[in-house]
């Protein structure tokens, strides 16, 4: 079990208990946590547990669902903490974005175990033409948009996936990735533009 793993039973990511280190700084946290400091790490977990809860709420809606994304949001932390860079940007977009590629990659398992198990109904048992054609053609479109996105580039599939599965705002997304506001809205812009042109969608 990883030594960090009890703080997880003793906390709440909604309701942050302990201390409150709101005006620590959370870099310098992130520092002493990946030279293994459990009680580095346990303040930036009260910090910042309540915001990535929050963003993955947002992105997997499923309360219980949340709550297993954030742990494992929080273990990929204690892992890779001494990956972060502080000139590239701030230690809290970095652990927000951790956090949102678990839900996202939560969300996307969902939809393959949904696609498999749709599959295994229209193969196995009988269905009117009708609801197999529909089902047939709501796959592939599916199939389409993710092969499309998988073809975007990295910094226009992040602002995507916040803006349609975050529900994130301009504005926000700006402030996550650490953008000014037109660069996030220009990376929006031309990730449309792309997925349209690509899945030949008229306007």
């Amino acid at each position: 079990m990883e030594p960090v793993s009890r703080f997880f039973a003793a906390r709440t990511p909604g309701t942050p208990s302990g201390e409150s280190a709101m005006g620590r700084d959370l870099a310098t946290l992130l520092r002493r946590s990946a030279a293994g400091d459990e009680g580095a790490f346990a303040q930036l977990y009260d910090a910042v547990a309540p915001r990535v809860f929050g963003l993955v709420r947002r992105v997997v809606r499923d309360r219980a669902q949340s709550e297993e994304v954030t742990q494992e949001a929080f273990l990929e932390v204690w892992r890779s903490a001494s990956r972060f860079d502080a000139s590239r940007g701030s230690a809290l977009s970095w652990i927000l974005m951790i956090a949102h590629r678990k839900a996202v990659d939560r969300v996307r398992s969902a939809e393959a175990a949904r696609g498999r198990e749709e599959h295994y109904g229209a193969t196995s048992g009988e269905v009117e033409h009708d609801s197999t054609a529909e089902q047939v053609s709501l796959r592939l479109d599916a199939q389409r948009v993710h092969r499309a996105l998988a073809n975007l580039t990295k910094a226009q599939r992040n602002a995507l996936e916040l803006a349609y599965l975050g529900g994130y705002t301009h504005t926000e997304i700006a402030a996550l990735l650490d953008l000014p506001l037109g660069t996030a809205k220009t990376r929006i812009r031309d990730g449309l533009i792309w997925l349209r042109d690509t899945l030949g969608v008229t306007s």
